[in-house]
């Protein structure tokens, strides 16, 4: 049988995908030539352009299109409501620990 190897997706930060979008956007690079120039996928740069321009097609279906600053926001929130869950979590399993001692 075959293995498969699972490639990890690189992490870009927020500042390559602006400048990456900006090389489309502003500079009139094509899709292609950024992607070949930057040395990341096709797809990616698509991604990152449609999410700078806030994409016209997305705003007809009544969905709110983030651009890359609101989606980098937004994840750092959602880990930090993940946190502070868990630190809730911890708090509550303690409280009832020492109530229990006190009695």
């Amino acid at each position: 049988m075959s293995e498969q190897i699972k490639c990890k997706r690189p992490k870009y930060t927020l500042e390559f995908k602006q400048d990456a979008a900006k090389l489309v956007n502003e500079k009139g690079y094509t899709h292609k030539q950024a992607a070949d120039n930057l040395g990341v996928s096709l797809g990616a740069i698509g991604r990152w352009v449609r999410a700078e321009k806030g994409s016209t097609a997305a705003s007809s279906t009544k969905k709110k299109v983030l651009n890359l600053t609101g989606q980098d926001e937004l994840i750092r929130l959602r880990k930090e409501v993940e946190q502070l869950r868990m630190e809730r979590e911890i708090l509550k399993k303690a409280a009832v620990f020492f109530a229990q001692e006190l009695q």
